[in-house]
């Protein structure tokens, strides 16, 4: 379902990006699709707010909006896996080795053990944990042509160092880029890819879920989704929709309370 879904996402509403190869959105929302010029559109980040955000010099601009996370169609069929990437995206699986996770024998109020990750939560830390380059993607579109390339490929890192954002982005140069870095320590944000408390597990303390979609996910009335039955980074957070704060599927203030009771 995935690779025919990113199949479709290239091959349904193409729109042209100043400065830029044709870029796609949505195949429901098409040229509308609010990523396309936010800070998760990396051909052309920020368009909206006016800036230019070094593409071809901090990050290799590839033309296409959503390869930086979706199979360009021309490799649709392809497995990521068998180069060392995620399942069904178009990046390389990070160094999960080195993360830190929650225990549920370390802590009273955790059901279950998340130690392991799924790979639509891996998607969003092979960027957001700071160890790899924002633009490297498994698959490569064939327009691209990489003796052009003269990118830096820098790292979603608030290091002092040359190939992190850090370098800049450090809130004297430009705005801190730390609360974006989640780092590989995993203890301090909420668990991710653990079963949802109120399925099966029948926790009180858990607001009961929908019911399921013919793809097994689960999603409340304000947007707010489980995947699989599991919590994910997307569980929360739609990267599609950079309107709200945080990328938040709903206002901060009553988002905790669509999962849990107290």
């Amino acid at each position: 379902m995935a690779l025919k879904l990113a199949a479709l996402l290239f091959g349904t509403c193409l729109s042209l990006h100043a400065g830029a190869e044709a870029i796609v959105g949505d195949p429901i929302l098409g040229a509308d699709d609010p990523i396309l010029g936010s800070k998760h559109d990396f051909t052309g980040l920020n368009d909206r707010a006016g800036v230019v955000a070094m593409p071809g010099v901090a990050f290799s601009d590839y033309g296409y909006s959503c390869v930086y996370c979706h199979i360009p169609p021309e490799e649709a069929g392809a497995q990521p896996a068998d180069f060392g990437g995620i399942p069904d995206w178009n990046r390389f699986i990070p160094a999960v080795e080195g993360y830190q996770f929650y225990s549920k024998f370390g802590s009273h109020t955790l059901d279950t053990n998340p130690n392991k990750l799924n790979p639509i939560s891996m998607l969003c830390l092979s960027c957001h944990d700071g160890t790899m380059a924002v633009d490297m993607v498994v698959f490569k579109p064939v327009t691209f042509d990489p003796t052009t390339d003269d990118a830096m490929h820098m790292r979603l890192n608030a290091s002092d160092d040359i190939e992190s954002c850090g370098k800049c982005h450090n809130g004297q140069v430009a705005h801190d880029i730390t609360p974006k870095v989640l780092g590989e320590d995993l203890r301090n944000d909420h668990p991710i890819s653990m079963q949802y408390a109120g399925i099966g597990l029948v926790d009180p303390d858990f607001v009961p879920p929908p019911i399921a979609d013919v793809e097994n996910n689960r999603v409340f009335d304000n947007g707010v989704k489980l995947y699989n039955n599991q919590v994910e980074c997307m569980t929360c957070h739609n990267v599609h929709d950079p309107s709200k704060e945080l990328l938040l599927r709903a206002n901060a203030e009553v988002l905790c309370f669509t999962c849990h009771v107290k």
